[in-house]
């Protein structure tokens, strides 16, 4: 089990682009029955910068969508443009059925032995850092860009990425998304289940930079551990972590009975439908949602299970904290 504290890395923005929900206190609440799924032309706006929405798949227009609300939400965009320079701003994006209907598709019409059918709108597309790179073009965000597609573990992958740039001065603030489409593919591999079909985005900033431009800040990245087990990674957590847990965010399938007995546990697959590389960062965005309603412990978010290969765990604290 390896674990990392990072001390100087603060949440000072947050995107929620979910069926019916388009705030952090929402997270936990999950879709509600009537709501309809995300119109990203509606909340992006036809032509202006957004021109071109329609040649976008799915997963990059709801990355926009998230990606636009949590750079302003962290006082990082502005309807003149970015308010500080694009070089100190990062993307890390984690999904893992992002694109998949597009290459599903160019697959496809190469399998009938002809490249006349191609359509030049998919090519660009079937790389599978699109979603990362695109959101990074958009908005002129010059620092790295990753694309984080392992598994169930992701998004807290790419949330512990980014801490890490941060920690290591290669980047000022980080711009961390999790996004996963409903599709058909996407359906076709989760035996018929709906996916979670949204996106999510987290601003993490260098504390001193944070600090210098007057930011708020939503909560406090305490720490990352990773290794196969998840009573391990607990343990690891709690290690870390300054005050005890409120919260416990809980990877989906059957979580040990005995491990952090009486704190309230929170499974967001059931809330939100299975959420692949999305669940982590919604995991984070959910903690902010509740340090912003009033909880003052530390929570725990947690991805991976015992029968696969890792399981990786984070520490989210007030933002006052420590």
């Amino acid at each position: 089990m390896r674990s990392h504290a990072y001390p100087g890395v603060v949440v000072t923005g947050t995107g929620v682009t979910l069926p019916g929900a388009d705030r952090p206190e929402a997270v936990l609440a999950g879709r509600q029955d009537h709501a309809e799924p995300v119109d990203t032309a509606r909340l992006l706006g036809r032509g202006g910068r957004y021109r071109g929405l329609r040649y976008k798949d799915r997963a990059t227009q709801l990355a926009y969508c998230a990606a636009d609300a949590a750079l302003r939400d962290a006082g990082l965009l502005s309807d003149a443009g970015l308010t500080v320079p694009a070089d100190t701003v990062g993307v890390v994006v984690s999904s893992n059925t992002g694109n998949l209907d597009t290459v599903v598709r160019v697959v496809d019409t190469l399998r009938t032995g002809t490249t006349d059918a191609l359509s030049p709108m998919d090519l660009p597309k079937v790389s599978c850092n699109v979603v990362a790179s695109s959101v990074a073009i958009k908005h002129g965000l010059r620092g790295p860009n990753l694309m984080i597609c392992n598994g169930s573990t992701s998004g807290l992958d790419a949330v512990r990425w980014a801490a890490t740039m941060l920690e290591t001065g290669r980047l000022t603030r980080a711009l961390v998304l999790g996004v996963e489409p409903d599709t058909e593919p996407a359906r076709t591999l989760l035996d018929g289940a709906a996916p979670l079909d949204g996106a999510v985005a987290l601003v993490v900033e260098n504390e001193a930079a944070a600090t210098a431009r007057g930011a708020r800040v939503g909560a406090r990245v305490g720490g990352h551990a990773r290794g196969a087990g998840l009573a391990a990674c607990v343990a690891e957590l709690s290690a870390m972590a300054a005050a005890d847990p409120v919260a416990w965010h809980v990877p989906r399938g059957t979580v040990p009975e005995g491990v952090l007995p009486g704190v309230p546990r929170h499974d967001l697959t059931t809330a939100w439908g299975p959420c692949s590389g999305a669940l982590g960062v919604l995991q984070c965005v959910a903690a902010v949602g509740a340090f912003a309603t009033g909880a003052t412990g530390a929570v725990y978010a947690t991805a991976g299970d015992d029968e696969r290969d890792a399981t990786a765990g984070l520490v989210l604290t007030p933002s006052s904290g420590r």
